[in-house]
């Protein structure tokens, strides 16, 4: 893999300090599902590093599980080098040799080979599985593909050890089979290793679910791809900067063709609802602000009042700025997004996100001016990647 240009490091260590000390809080990055489309997540990463910035707790469903668990597995003078040996083991380099002349054509034969062969290191086809839909493949393997290359790559560079020191912590998401409800398994609570990667990014039909303490865990994406709710569920909560990585649009053009259906509908599929959630909890955090504000009209008397008291405990001073990163869409780009492992797909996005990182660092949105009665503060990525072309 030819690795998007490499930047030089920042003036000095004083500026860096003075970078992550302009942040008023924890640092959260908080990683979508989204198959080949997560190298966008490895350009954000790379962009946040170059200007000292680590996050302090890291949050993944699926791909983002992986690229969290290659940043949080390594010390950071090896996590950009980590990133870069992963997408080069699973990238597919141009077959054709000229698709400069015919735009898309490598896009095409990636995709294909993908669905044929499999991803080096990451999957490989399970021919049982076109057996028949009545098959006996078993609980354990009921998938299209195998993920034993995913299993041996993140053996070879992931140290689970240093994830389970929990610094920075890791919370990865995973649908409970059974029960179709979500969990979190997160460093802080207990210990994390392969198995819990792997589940996350479980996605079906194509992959078998895993199993974990005797119950099966499929991709948590299917039922919270944007897995920002954890830091505004944490207990206890903190000042946060949450730097979101969405890899699909949750708004986008009335599609015209039936390739715009399909890549929109995944689009809507995957994008998880994201703005209504996010309004759910600026609602929820501004009423705590107002419990607080409140508080401080009443008299003395009143607020040790025992009664009061449990009352006043669903008040909250906390600030959360949300900042939202959006992957671009590439030129020729299809519903097969998701599984175009081509190099020029692969450099392109990250390119991006390092692009778009770099100028929404440059600008401090959580600088500016908001009101005090909001305890979630939303910074919107269709404003922020505006700056790029600025």
């Amino acid at each position: 893999m030819n690795r998007p240009t490499e930047r030089p490091e920042a003036a000095d260590r004083s500026q860096r300090r003075a970078d992550r000390a302009d942040l008023p809080g924890q640092v959260v990055l908080v990683l979508q599902g989204g198959g080949a489309l997560g190298s966008y997540q490895a350009g954000v990463y790379q962009g946040l590093q170059e200007v000292g910035i680590e996050p302090d707790w890291i949050i993944g469903t699926s791909i983002g599980a992986i690229n969290a668990s290659l940043i949080a597995g390594n010390e950071p003078q090896r996590r950009l080098e980590r990133l870069h040996a992963f997408w080069s083991r699973v990238q597919r380099v141009p077959h054709w040799g000229f698709e400069g002349a015919f735009p898309g054509l490598d896009g095409r034969w990636s995709h294909w080979s993908t669905l044929t062969q499999g991803i080096p290191g990451f999957f490989t086809p399970n021919p049982l599985a076109h057996a028949g839909d009545a098959f006996p493949l078993g609980a354990d393997h009921a998938g299209y593909y195998s993920t034993a290359p995913l299993e041996h790559t993140l053996a070879e560079l992931v140290n689970f050890d240093l994830i389970n020191q929990g610094r920075p912590r890791l919370t990865v998401g995973a649908a409970h089979v059974r029960t179709s409800r979500m969990r979190n398994f997160d460093s802080r609570d207990g210990r994390l290793d392969v198995r819990h990667i792997m589940a996350s990014g479980a996605l079906p039909p194509a992959f078998p679910p895993v199993r974990i303490d005797g119950e099966l865990y499929w991709d948590g994406g299917i039922l919270s791809n944007t897995p920002t709710e954890a830091v505004f569920d944490d207990n206890p909560r903190r000042d946060s900067v949450i730097f979101s990585v969405h890899l699909w649009n949750s708004v986008g053009p009335e599609p015209m063709t039936m390739a715009d259906v399909l890549n929109r509908h995944k689009d809507v599929q995957y994008s998880s609802r994201i703005a209504s959630q996010i309004a759910r909890h600026r609602q929820t955090h501004r009423l705590r602000h107002v419990i607080n504000e409140l508080a401080s009209r009443l008299p003395e008397s009143e607020r040790s009042n025992p009664e009061v008291r449990e009352l006043l405990g669903y008040g909250c001073q906390t600030r959360m700025h949300v900042v939202q990163l959006l992957a671009p869409q590439l030129e020729y780009e299809d519903h097969t997004k998701d599984i175009d492992f081509s190099q020029t797909a692969i450099e392109q996005r990250w390119e991006a996100g390092y692009t778009h990182t770099k100028a929404v660092l440059a600008r401090k949105p959580w600088t500016d001016h908001f009101d005090p009665l909001s305890g979630v503060i939303l910074h919107e990525a269709k404003d922020l990647t505006a700056l790029v072309a600025e």
